[in-house]
């Protein structure tokens, strides 16, 4: 699949179901507590999804079969929910949702601490969710894709955690999953030439241990081959002749106008 150019229609409707993706992941961070189960999270986050006029990315693709992939502690991506299981003080629980609005797709993770959490899950939670930030530094016409990469891995290298590299982020727009792929770690060479117009999701996830992985007998839900703590942060990312518009978070682009960041 050939990498697509947003027309000025298009971006419109990428901004408006990144603002119901942004809204659906604040609402649903409101109802997370110890004692409530994964399966209890995916139904509120669909009710959500579609109290907004959506359709849940996520529900029956490639046989997904909900609507919130909910991954918790050592569980990377695309954890399944379950009734049978309990989030519990300490956990950390990584939400990645996606919303179908008019035809167009975004995509949007965050990690959250339940109760209260270590030193050390906080500080995962934390420089993952940098790793994206220092990632799209480069996300900008003129670069290259693996500028992004590089920063990525170089940021949470640095700071000694393990880059997971059988996962990557993706292009998106009228499919969840569109080219190009958008590994977090070095490459070794530069990638496509970045252009006003393209629509990417970025996604760093960041393990405590190893970048190594396994996949549990679901063929679904992806873990760290350590056991060590996860985490997961995304947003859709819209390139433009200057600095990336960040599509599914735009409380940040309301500080960047204001000159906070």
């Amino acid at each position: 699949m050939s990498i697509t150019i947003k027309s000025p229609r298009e971006i419109e409707l990428m901004t408006e179901a990144g603002r119901i993706l942004e809204t659906v992941h604040n609402e649903l961070a409101k109802e997370l507590h110890p004692g409530m189960t994964t399966k209890d999270i995916d139904r509120i986050g669909e009710e959500l999804i579609r109290s907004y006029g959506c359709v849940p990315s996520f529900l029956n693709y490639n046989g997904y079969p909900a609507s919130i992939c909910v991954s918790v502690n050592d569980e990377v991506v695309h954890g399944i929910p379950s009734p049978h299981r309990f989030i519990r003080e300490g956990d950390i629980v990584s939400l990645d949702a996606g919303v179908i609005y008019k035809g167009y797709h975004s995509d949007a993770a965050r990690t959250y601490g339940i109760g209260h959490i270590s030193e050390e899950a906080q500080r995962l939670i934390d420089v993952t969710r940098e790793c994206f930030f220092e990632g799209i530094k480069y996300a900008k016409e003129g670069n290259h894709l693996f500028d992004i990469s590089f920063a990525i891995g170089r940021y949470a290298g640095e700071r000694g955690y393990g880059v997971v590299r059988d996962l990557c982020g993706h292009g998106i727009g009228t499919n969840l999953h569109e080219s190009p792929e958008i590994p977090n770690y070095e490459q070794g060479r530069k990638g496509v030439l970045l252009k006003e117009g393209m629509t990417l999701a970025i996604e760093p996830m960041i393990n405590m241990g190893t970048w190594e992985v396994d996949r549990l007998a679901d063929d679904w839900t992806v873990v760290t081959k350590d056991h060590s703590l996860s985490a997961h942060y995304e947003n859709t990312v819209l390139i433009t002749k200057g600095e990336p518009v960040l599509l599914s978070l735009s409380a940040y682009e309301e500080r960047k106008q204001n000159g906070q960041v």
